[in-house]
């Protein structure tokens, strides 16, 4: 049994979007910043797009969870924790080994993408279909299904290895906010219940030498 009720989970995002704005559009910068690096393949690609997930991961960990769902919730102080770890992870891995672009294969980089996309548009437009005002819904960048789902697709897009440090944590959340599909009524975050599956088959498949890999 849930300790809130679903109106007063859509009036946490109602609230949190109203207090936070203009984040969502900094967000969206940010993104379509951290493609670009991604496309081009700058020399400091890696680091760029490592650093910026790290910041929407340690965002979203105390601005919506520390300040916002811990009102109705208070296991968002543990998901607040978990997704700050998530973000020191990401930042560790910026500074001493960041992502690497370039080299993904054909059904990992086509589902990155796809998921990429997903979050960063079909996700609200999904919202909006359904009947959710834009105000009221999870949005890309500062909120945790979004935000897990754009890293999926990053991870996807990554070159191996990639670290199994840096999975653990999306993985648990796809679980945990995966539920809300269910749950709390939100049909958008169907996708995020698959993204853990998809990751664990595709990522091992990209490289002879992956599975090995992986577990550094």
């Amino acid at each position: 049994m849930l300790p809130f009720t679903h109106a007063q989970f859509i009036e946490v995002f109602a609230r949190y979007n109203e207090n936070v704005w203009p984040a969502q559009v900094a967000a969206y910068l940010l993104a379509i910043a951290m493609l670009a690096a991604i496309a081009v393949q700058w020399r400091h690609s890696g680091r760029f797009v490592t650093g910026g997930l790290a910041l929407m991961w340690l965002w979203t960990g105390v601005a919506y969870h520390g300040l916002h769902f811990s009102t109705i919730n208070k296991a968002a102080y543990l998901f607040a924790a978990l997704f700050v770890v998530q973000a020191l992870l990401l930042l560790q891995s910026a500074l001493a080994e960041p992502l690497r672009f370039g080299g993904t294969g054909k059904a990992a980089s086509v589902t990155g993408w796809a998921l990429v996309g997903y979050a960063a548009v079909l996700y609200p437009l999904l919202g909006l279909w359904i009947g959710q005002p834009l105000a009221e819904q999870p949005m890309f960048g500062i909120t945790p299904c979004p935000v897990t789902i754009f890293t999926f697709g990053v991870l996807l897009l990554a070159d191996p290895p990639v670290s199994r440090r840096l999975l653990v944590v999306p993985v648990l959340w796809s679980l945990i906010g995966g539920s809300a599909a269910v749950l709390l009524r939100v049909p958008q975050d169907w996708v995020l219940l698959l993204c853990g599956l998809t990751l664990v088959l595709l990522m091992p498949r990209r490289d002879p030498h992956a599975r090995e890999a992986i577990s550094g």
